[in-house]
């Protein structure tokens, strides 16, 4: 006979077993109010175990959105987005893309129940694209607290409709850096995101319709964001690992280190790579540079607002100037990082309502990490 003192021990040991079981795997919430209200998830385990219950998590939207988005982009360009292109596209990158992705896509697949293909296909979708962007870190004597401030501003075709299935993912891998992906349902690459290290990142593209059809063997920057994000604990590891990384198309990356406190600007045209620090004479930018600054706004006015507030700049004055660079008619997602704090602002477009138009959510990342 199983005495009541040992009942209650072994209810209690299954009550912790099954919370356990529930932590490790992960939960939706969300972050914001009302009409800006976003999901986030937090995902625990091996890249396979999270890709999983993420798509377990948001499975109806992320199967909305992948199947509309593929459909609208085929319809729009059927040459260029067609299977076989996608198809091809993939096959490319397939040997230059971290083993942890192709686990993740796979799980993702049995989480939402979107064949695999699929979502391999829209993924391949940025890799054949064409678009711009802009992005700004500031640090040390440029901020008002020292710490490291960075924008992203994200412009795609607002007629694809991303901005109606936003998500933030937040990682808290068995291996690797937790990080925070700033993303879309069923989109596990990285335009943007930061991780637990500090290390914060924006992309800008480069290459213009006319490059198309574009050599593909390489890494794409949506994949090799991630992986900086998984391992990157320095701006000289994250410099480090764009360098082994083989380019394709033409990108520029902002890249900061808020634990340390110091950015650079990257021009990345396959093959070559040039890495700016702050102030720099040879910088494309100068004589329009100044200490503790790096920008690529793609000629639309940052440097008279950075000049302006230099030595007070705060989470505000970036949301500002963020607001002010967009391309107008297709800015779906805007972002301000305090790296150094680890806490981020974030706005989706919405419908037809532009991000640098809509209200920006605050994100502290420390209180995902914390929970335990």
């Amino acid at each position: 006979m199983v005495r009541p003192s040992r009942i209650v021990i072994l209810l209690a040991a299954v009550w912790c077993g099954m919370l356990g079981i529930a932590r490790a795997d992960g939960y939706l919430t969300s972050v914001g109010e009302g009409d800006s209200k976003i999901p986030l998830i937090v995902v625990r385990g091996t890249p396979y175990e999270m890709g999983r219950k993420q798509g377990e998590l948001i499975k109806e939207d992320a199967g909305r959105f992948i199947n509309a988005f593929l459909k609208l982009v085929q319809t729009a360009d059927p040459k260029r987005f067609s299977d076989a292109s996608l198809d091809a596209a993939w096959q490319a990158v397939t040997p230059h893309t971290d083993a942890r992705f192709h686990e993740e896509l796979r799980g993702l697949a049995e989480g939402t129940g979107v064949p695999l293909r699929t979502l391999q296909r829209a993924h391949a979708m940025p890799i054949v694209a064409d678009y711009s962007c802009s992005g700004i870190a500031a640090w040390g004597s440029a901020t008002r607290d020292g710490h490291l401030y960075q924008t992203r501003n994200l412009d795609w075709d607002m007629n694809v409709g991303a901005q109606d299935h936003p998500l933030i993912v937040v990682y808290i891998p068995d291996q690797g850096i937790p990080h925070a992906n700033i993303t879309f349902a069923g989109a596990i690459g990285s335009n943007t995101g930061m991780n637990a290290a500090g290390i914060v990142l924006s992309e800008m593209g480069d290459s213009p319709a006319a490059d198309y059809p574009f050599d593909l063997d390489g890494t794409h920057f949506t994949t090799l964001f991630r992986s900086v994000l998984y391992d990157a604990d320095g701006l000289g590891a994250t410099v480090d690992l764009f360098k082994s990384a083989r380019r394709i198309k033409k990108y520029h990356y902002v890249v900061g280190d808020g634990k340390n406190r110091q950015a650079v600007k990257m021009l990345a045209h396959a093959p070559n790579l040039v890495v700016w620090k702050d102030n720099d004479p040879t910088d494309e930018l100068a004589p329009k540079v100044r200490r503790d600054l790096v920008y690529q706004d793609e000629g639309r006015g940052a440097y008279g607002p950075l000049d302006q507030v230099w030595g007070k700049i705060g989470h505000k004055e970036m949301i500002d100037i963020a607001c002010k660079i967009p391309i107008k008619g297709g800015n779906i997602l805007d972002v301000v990082y305090d790296a150094t704090a680890l806490e981020f602002w974030v706005s989706y477009a919405k419908k037809d309502v532009e991000a640098y138009k809509r209200p920006f959510v605050h994100v502290k990342l420390k209180d995902y990490l914390d929970q335990k």
